[in-house]
């Protein structure tokens, strides 16, 4: 196992992680996150308008993160998301569930997944046998070697984020890694 220093990332995002934007974009803003938790809420439209504006200059990366102790439809919402992955709309269902964090039980799920046009039998049984629980465990366990103990966690470009997660923080440090500077 790779020795981390303090505040950076173990597992650098590649192939198996879901992002948005270009490989090669100058910052990588990965979020460990859990669908029903109230900040990471807050932080989805936030992680949205960054994108936005830095457009072609940042990609973004997302791992699970449930936090599934204190919330009970975490680790389903984020097995959704990966089932929904499995049929080409990992993103789409991503949006879904922060959008709708007050309805994460089994029967919302299946509704989204009606709505994003997927195969929702194929979805719902998934669901069932838990078919990504380990690709969820793995997100979890990169985030704990990393350190995360709590969500949302952000690292830009494999530097924990240690500030605040508001437009003009986040903007600030993202900045700052793009010139070079430690922020």
């Amino acid at each position: 196992m790779r020795v981390r220093r303090q505040g950076t990332l173990v597992k650098d995002v590649g192939p198996g992680d879901h992002v948005q934007g270009r490989a090669d974009a100058p910052v990588t803003l990965l979020e460990y996150g859990d669908y029903q938790c109230p900040y990471c809420g807050a932080a989805h439209p936030i992680v949205k308008a960054l994108q936005r504006y830095l457009g072609d200059n940042l990609r973004f990366a997302f791992r699970h993160f449930p936090l599934a102790t204190i919330h009970e439809y975490a680790e389903g919402a984020a097995e959704a998301a990966e089932a929904a992955g499995a049929q080409g709309k990992f993103w789409q269902m991503h949006d879904t569930l922060f959008e709708n964090q007050p309805a994460l039980d089994f029967e919302s799920l299946v509704g989204y997944a009606e709505e994003l046009g997927l195969d929702v039998e194929r979805f719902a049984t998934e669901l069932e046998n838990q078919v990504y629980a380990p690709r969820v465990r793995e997100d979890f366990i990169s985030g704990i070697r990393s350190g995360v103990n709590g969500t949302p966690t952000f690292f830009i470009n494999g530097v924990r984020h240690e500030g605040s997660f508001d437009f003009e923080t986040m903007l600030e440090a993202i900045q700052a890694r793009m010139q070079g500077i430690a922020a």
